[in-house]
Parts: structure tokens; sequence; C-alpha cells
């Protein structure tokens, strides 16, 4: 018998200036978000997934800000390293469900090309990553419009 472990993630990031925006590995229109990385929400908040499942610590320990993590780094590289441990303590992904919370942008139109940027980083098939976006309804700081958030959950399994 398998053995099953869910893992759930959070990233957050405030808009920043002169900062290109990615989410899910997607280079678009707008500002970005304010980061070490490429403050990729969607890509962070599926690395804490894995590495929650794996218990394997988050992302801050794996990947601390600082001279070993070079500044501006795609999130989709972090993710791609973190996979590898999680996969070499014996796991591998069954699914993951990402969800965009903000009000702008809107990903409908990327949905589709985030998933398999992410599942190629992963090297999983696409169909195994879901992409999703929710609005605040304009309350807190992504309905303010200061930035964006992203919860992700994964299923490993053993």
């Amino acid at each position: 018998m398998s053995e099953l472990r869910v893992g759930i993630g959070v990233d957050a990031h405030a808009f920043g200036p002169g900062v290109k925006l990615v989410l899910g590995g997607v280079e678009l229109e707008g500002d970005g978000l304010a980061g070490h990385s490429d403050g990729d929400v969607i890509a962070h908040a599926l690395i804490d997934a894995l590495l929650g499942a794996a218990n394997l610590g988050d992302i801050g320990s794996l990947f601390p800000p600082g001279e070993e993590v070079p500044a501006g780094i795609s999130s989709l590289q972090l993710l791609r390293d973190a996979y590898v441990r999680v996969r070499a303590s014996g796991f591998e992904l069954v699914n993951a469900d990402c969800v965009l919370i903000g009000e702008q942008p809107r990903i409908g139109p990327y949905r589709e090309e985030m998933a398999r940027g992410l599942a190629d980083a992963l090297e999983v098939d696409a169909s195994q990553i879901a992409v999703r976006a929710t609005t605040t309804d304009r309350l807190g700081f992504t309905g303010r419009g200061e930035g964006l958030a992203a919860q992700a959950v994964a299923l490993l399994t053993r």
C-alpha cells in the first residue's frame, strides 16, 4: 500500500516598481511582485506545498535570501530544485492545485500555459497541475491592489 501525504503552501508579495510580473512561470503585463527571486507567488506556494507534504521544511529554510540564491532567480528553477529533494526523499507528485488570490491580473488566458510551465519544471504531466484564481471582493491587501497571494495543495505518494 502506498503512503499519501498532503501539503499546503501559501505565499504573498507586494507589488514592486520596476519588476516584471511572473505568475506560474509566465511573464505577464503589469507591475511585478517584490521578492528576492522573481516573486512568483504561485510557484512559491507550490514549493511550500511540496516541501510540507514531504516534511522537508519550507521555501525560506531551503532557499534563504542571500548569496547562495541569486537575486531575481526564476522561481521555476527553485521549484525544480525543491522537487529534486522531494523525489530524493522517495515521494512523487500525484497532483497539485494552485490558486492565485487577487483582483488583477485576470489569468484565464494563461492558466494552461502556467500549468504546463509548472509541470515541465517538475517533469510531470500538465494534467497533474491545476491553476485557478479568485478575488477577495476588494477586501484586504489583495483587494486593494497592493499585491497578490497564492495557495497551493500538493498530494504526494511514496
